[in-house]
């Protein structure tokens, strides 16, 4: 049995064995790394396991399942969150009060805000202990970013699957299924996934075959290979469906971005100074298209006399 056999086994085993699991991911993941994580995530679930999935940084994106992630290490537990989105400020209390059998909580906004909407909130359980982690997508496990520097203790004595492309790696698992010349992290989940025998559905499939297209630059990149398309070929076979997903975009990068800015064009005609113009506000080029028309002679606008003589 070689060695990557080997150690799919063993996460087959490790896997099966144990009762529930968290999925941690890096601070702004990539797609392919959405796309791998949730995968697993549905993959573990039809196994009936209590499985978790968790970043340090919130994830957006429209994969399925990507609203599964949570920024804390935890599957199951006895107790109930409520989780809604909050901005600095929003808030004006919490309270709650018992009404017959029914206990109540009470949020109430502060002044000039918004009141919760219904629909935006959701309920999940929490401080449940884990009995193994996988880590994808990440060379060390610092690179977990707060997950793991503010919750060190909660990685001691468990097992630790580490799947991963960089080439960087620490292998820093109990078991370590490092591929540094595969071409996506979906592909080796994707491995992992045949390896335990469970049913990949559409969905999975689908979340798959986005993040093994965006990791190759839909298929162009130079890590694609004969394997590559041979994965792909499987996913399709399996039902995957060819969408365009939306990139994730960094918490940081979100609130910096500037949406004012207008497209530049560069001057390409040979012999001129290809040089890209700066641009201006749209009404600075309303006013200098109507400033700048021909401007016509007042002359030409005077009554003409034709006389014998010529023109007066």
């Amino acid at each position: 049995m070689d060695n990557t056999q080997n150690t799919l086994t063993r996460i087959q085993k490790i896997a099966t064995k144990c009762r529930s699991a968290v999925i941690i991911v890096p601070p702004s993941p990539s797609i392919d790394a959405i796309a791998a994580s949730t995968s697993f995530y549905l993959a573990l679930n039809k196994m009936g396991k209590t499985v978790s999935i968790a970043c340090s940084q919130k994830v957006q994106s429209d994969l399925t399942a990507s609203d599964k992630f949570q920024n804390i290490i935890g599957a199951g537990g006895d107790s109930l969150m409520i989780s809604f989105p909050y901005s600095d400020g929003a808030i004006d209390k919490v309270d709650y009060n018992i009404q017959g059998e029914s206990f109540n909580l009470v949020v109430t906004p502060r002044p000039g805000y918004q009141k919760l909407n219904p629909n935006q909130v959701n309920f999940s359980y929490t401080g449940g202990l884990v009995d193994v982690i996988f880590v994808i997508d990440a060379p060390t496990l610092n690179s977990l970013g707060t997950i793991y520097t503010d919750n060190q203790n909660q990685f001691n004595g468990k097992d630790i699957i580490n799947i991963d492309r960089h080439l960087t790696n620490s292998y820093f698992g109990t078991v370590n299924y490092v591929n540094k010349t595969i071409s996506s992290i979906s592909e080796l989940v994707l491995s992992v996934l045949q390896t335990l025998g469970v049913e990949i559905d559409r969905d999975i499939a689908t979340n798959l075959y986005a993040g093994s297209a965006a990791s190759t630059n839909n298929f162009t990149s130079y890590s694609t290979n004969a394997d590559t398309f041979e994965h792909i070929a499987t996913l399709l076979r399996l039902g995957a469906v060819k969408k365009v997903f939306k990139k994730p975009v960094p918490a940081a990068t979100r609130s910096t971005m500037n949406f004012q800015s207008q497209p530049q064009v560069i001057n390409s005609i040979p012999g001129r100074n290809a040089e890209t113009p700066k641009s201006m506000p749209i009404e600075s080029v309303e006013k200098e298209a109507t400033t700048e028309k021909p401007q016509t002679s007042q002359e030409w606008l005077k009554p003409k006399i034709f006389k014998g003589g010529g023109l007066i």
